[in-house]
């Protein structure tokens, strides 16, 4: 059974840090790549961060790069994400995503960041 739990989300001033947490199971998780993504009420959900199965590919939304890092421990099976200078505008449910192909449109529950003053 697949299992996402996302951690680590709370409120934070404008340029402070945060480090959110996604723990996996029930896959073979250091053979996919892993992704964050991000939900702002009345939004659609976007793509924050994404890492390859070995840790050496990571890609990032534009509104986000220099001040996000995607990180993962195959061994621990979790993968992060390091936010840092956070703004107003990062505020949303943050969750973690394996490829459809292997976990279906399964997601877990979320983490909220909420960046405000």
């Amino acid at each position: 059974q697949v299992l996402l739990v996302e951690s680590g989300g709370g409120l934070v001033q404008p340029g402070g840090s945060l480090r959110l947490s996604c723990a996996a199971s029930g896959f073979r998780f250091s053979s996919y790549a892993m992704t964050w993504y991000r939900q702002a009420p009345g939004t659609e959900r976007e793509l924050v961060a994404q890492i390859g199965p070995r840790g050496v590919y990571t890609n990032y939304a534009d509104s986000v790069k220099g001040r996000f890092t995607i990180s993962r421990d195959n061994a621990k099976y979790t993968v992060s994400l390091q936010m840092n200078s956070l703004k107003p505008e990062d505020t949303a449910v943050y969750y973690c995503k394996a490829p459809t192909a292997v976990t279906g449109d399964y997601w877990g529950q979320g983490t909220q960041v909420t960046v405000s003053s």
